[in-house]
């Protein structure tokens, strides 16, 4: 009897050499914005996307660009914006998870040696992943030519925004053919964007993927009722109690997080921090570290982990609560990954009602409260010079140690004796 089962992604016209690196990478079936995106962008259509972090969107217009390069030319036949080096990074190990070996793909961004960036570019590249003021120093140098630039996507356009790039990506739109094929990405929709799709994207299909939608997928969501002064005994206690696998906890600001992740330390936690004011070296090394499960708990800011997407990471913990829905969409996009479960919990004081309220209404359901009972013994912060409390960080876990088990955390002296952390029911 033949086997009538068809990959979700042939029914989308994917080619089937692409369909079996997809199924190598477990990924047998399109998420709702891969359904809806792919077809319009096969046709060779403009798009404006509205879509979460988390929903697949990368592979819905990397899928279709890889289709169209044409392997005969070395020239730049494709150019992904991405608003920090972080995301053009994850984007473009995306693509490499699913190339052909015939396809080159390269990554440009501030922090790297621009030598060796000239010395990729020099053997030709069909695929350029790029934030936009090292991409136009190498305009301004002469080093990349965007004149062959059939496909052109915008990743996260309101971040983009938020950071001050509007007018450097302005330039680069300017700066490739007028009848490439433009897709732009983003999580929200502000004046600006909408007038930058009408200025630049001739009769563009308009997609948007509900946010509902992603929140309640895979991911337990709870909210621990507390105060600011008790918020580190809380999040402390409930770290003892979760022992997550990989976790990240999102901080307001670039001072807050590098507190934080100093006293999680002096407590004896296996900690690290990643915000804006590292260098791009550090920034790599403890994203490195992370991901080879040497570090356990990832102390962030929303901008330095826009587009991570790590294997593993069980829990976010919203130290710090968001002040839109959109925010906190893309925080708890960090986990219940791939299929798998996971938690996520928000951290509020009183002060935060408003901003509480806000965010379940964005979703559409209330977040499930839970209280953290705080011990009076607990110290509330650590004391750097005298408390006795305070204990070596957790050793690293061994090299050797298999990012596919998921109940082997990295290690750290205070989970040592506890046992990994049963299933939610």
């Amino acid at each position: 009897m033949e086997d009538e089962t068809v990959n979700g992604f042939t029914q989308l016209g994917i080619d089937g050499q692409l369909v079996s690196k997809l199924e190598k990478a477990g990924i047998t079936e399109p998420t709702p914005v891969q359904e809806q995106v792919i077809p319009v962008l096969n046709r060779g259509e403009n798009a404006v996307v509205q879509s979460q972090t988390g929903t697949g969107k990368t592979l819905a217009f990397v899928l279709p660009m890889l289709e169209r390069i044409d392997t005969s030319s070395d020239e730049v036949q494709g150019l992904i914006l991405a608003p920090t080096r972080e995301l053009a990074v994850q984007i473009t190990n995306d693509i490499s998870s699913v190339q052909g070996s015939e396809i080159k793909t390269l990554a440009v961004y501030g922090g790297q040696d621009i030598e060796k960036q000239l010395h990729r570019l020099g053997r030709g590249a069909h695929l350029v992943v790029a934030t936009p003021g090292r991409l136009l120093d190498h305009l301004r140098r002469g080093t990349i030519d965007l004149d062959r630039v059939r496909m052109l996507v915008l990743d996260e356009a309101d971040q983009m925004l938020h950071m001050g790039f509007l007018n450097e990506v302005e330039d680069v739109i300017t700066q490739t053919p007028a009848d490439r094929q433009m897709m732009l990405f983003s999580a929200t929709m502000p004046q600006e964007i909408r007038t930058l799709s009408k200025q630049y994207m001739k009769k563009a299909a308009h997609i948007k993927v509900d946010a509902r939608r992603i929140t309640v997928e895979e991911i337990e969501q709870v909210v621990v009722e507390t105060t600011d002064r008790r918020k580190q005994a809380s999040l402390r206690k409930m770290l003892d109690q979760h022992q997550p696998f990989l976790a990240i906890i999102f901080c307001r600001t670039k001072r807050r997080t590098a507190k934080l992740s100093d006293e999680l330390k002096a407590f004896g936690y296996n900690a690290d921090e990643l915000h804006g004011d590292l260098s791009q070296a550090k920034r790599e090394k403890v994203m490195k570290r992370f991901r080879e499960m040497k570090v356990q708990f990832l102390v962030a800011t929303d901008v330095a982990a826009r587009g991570l997407d790590v294997e593993g990471v069980t829990h976010v913990y919203n130290y710090d609560i968001p002040h839109d829905t959109e925010s906190y969409v893309h925080r708890i996009g960090r986990t219940g990954r791939a299929g798998k479960d996971g938690l996520a919990i928000t951290f509020a004081a009183p002060k935060d009602r408003m901003h509480l309220e806000q965010i379940e209404r964005g979703i559409g359901f209330p977040l499930k409260r839970i209280s953290c009972e705080v011990n009076a013994d607990e110290p509330l912060q650590a004391d750097q010079k005298n408390s006795d409390r305070k204990r070596e960080p957790g050793r690293p876990s061994s090299r050797n140690q298999s990012r596919g088990n998921r109940n082997q955390k990295p290690s750290n002296r205070r989970n040592k004796e506890h046992s990994p952390r049963k299933k939610r029911h």
